[in-house]
């Protein structure tokens, strides 16, 4: 069975879900990757303000013409960002491969999942309806997009303080 999630993620679409679970991303999420994510949290250090990710998702990804695919979540830049993100509400990381234990009971403590999703561009680009750069342009396509999607598929990879192996 697949799990239809709404974003974001708050009291009005809460979420239960399981390492293994297979899911369907609807709504809104953000992109981010080696560039963006690290600024993004200096940003929110320095109180800019730049965007609300309350219950939001952040997916590991550069977005393009040619398509969306997820980067490796486990350099340095992205998964370093991750505790600090969900701290600040990010409740769910989207990207590939593994992560180390430190950041696994970091996203249990503060109640967020990753999630794998395949690495197939064409795929995951026929689930973009539509996309907007909100934050440092200046990346290009490294930027932070804002997505609305509908149905990105997704396997549950932690959560609960436990990771897929």
């Amino acid at each position: 069975m697949i799990k239809k999630i709404e974003l974001p993620i708050n009291s009005k679409n809460p979420i239960d879900i399981q390492i293994g679970d297979k899911i369907e991303l609807y709504g809104k999420l953000y992109t981010g990757r080696d560039a963006a994510l690290p600024k993004l949290v200096g940003s929110i250090k320095k109180g800019d303000g730049l965007l609300d990710l309350t219950g939001s998702a952040i997916m590991h990804t550069a977005v393009s013409d040619a398509g969306i695919s997820p980067t490796t979540s486990n350099k340095v830049e992205i998964e370093g960002s991750m505790a600090f993100l969900s701290e600040y509400g990010v409740k769910m990381h989207i990207g590939k491969g593994s992560l180390n234990q430190n950041t696994v009971e970091a996203l249990w403590k503060y109640d967020s999942v990753f999630v794998v999703t395949p690495p197939a561009a064409a795929l995951l680009a026929s689930k973009v309806i539509s996309k907007k750069v909100v934050a440092f342009p200046e990346e290009g396509i490294e930027a932070i997009f804002e997505l609305e999607v509908d149905g990105i598929p997704g396997i549950v990879s932690v959560a609960n303080g436990e990771m897929l192996n």
